[in-house]
């Protein structure tokens, strides 16, 4: 099976529109989300329109959290809080029903894949993992995690391999899974990438050859952009599409 996996679209519609077209060319089988497709951008609705018919399953994100009402993000800082309750006045009835009813957490146990936005530690808290003192703690749930878990919300495309004593980061290019090891891998993000790329991020998982692969691919950022200028959002969330960061 090729999986289809993507996540922090952030309401950027143009970036999550080329990237399925893009897996038009990938002979995915399904398709999941690691979450947070809404915040940051201006076509909240537009995106979880396409989510929701796209992906099999969608993980809970922290910014769908917010929206939905089921976290506290008072400590989010002013302009996030701004683009938060901004979408959720634009946000339909039947797409906010959907935020709120989200897992934290899917296991594909079939073919060994774990999906959660953040670390799988503590589920609740959406803990970041990009480097490999955070990956480290992992190693308590070693036995409980999947061949490979994969995991959203840094907005950086990282690969961990854990023995049950050891975790080292591996280049996040695309590579074959190996026995006696786990992997976590960050998948990079669909509408804000932070890695100074501006290009969308998504990847798949090939469950019979055990081989991961991260792609790109160039959007429409000029009406991305704009569309959050019109929303009357942040401008540093409009200019930040155009440098990757």
């Amino acid at each position: 099976m090729r999986i289809g996996i993507f996540s922090d679209t952030h309401a950027n519609y143009e970036a999550l529109s080329a990237v399925f077209e893009a897996y038009t060319h990938e002979s995915v089988d399904e398709y999941f989300c690691l979450g947070d497709t809404v915040g940051y951008g201006g076509s909240p609705n537009e995106c979880s329109d396409l989510v929701r018919d796209k992906a099999k399953s969608t993980i809970l994100g922290n910014h769908d959290a917010a929206v939905a009402g089921r976290m506290d993000y008072s400590y989010y800082y002013e302009a996030a809080r701004q683009a938060l309750d901004t979408h959720a006045s634009m946000l339909s009835d039947e797409n906010m029903e959907w935020l709120r009813g989200l897992p934290y957490k899917v296991e594909l146990n079939d073919i060994g894949v774990h999906l959660c936005h953040g670390s799988p530690v503590r589920l609740e808290e959406f803990e970041y993992i990009f480097a490999p003192e955070q990956a480290r703690e992992c190693l308590p749930i070693y036995k409980e995690l999947g061949h490979i878990t994969l995991i959203g919300h840094s907005h950086l495309c990282k690969v961990f391999a854990l023995t049950e004593t050891t975790v080292e980061e591996i280049p996040a290019g695309d590579f074959e899974l190996e026995d006696g090891k786990k992997y976590i891998v960050s998948v990079g993000s669909v509408g804000q990438p932070r890695d100074y790329d501006n290009r969308a991020s998504f990847t798949v998982y090939d469950s019979d050859k055990k081989r991961f692969e991260f792609k790109r691919i160039e959007y429409d950022i000029e009406t991305a952009a704009d569309k959050v200028l019109r929303a009357k959002l942040e401008r540093n969330f409009a200019h930040r599409l155009f440098i990757g960061v």
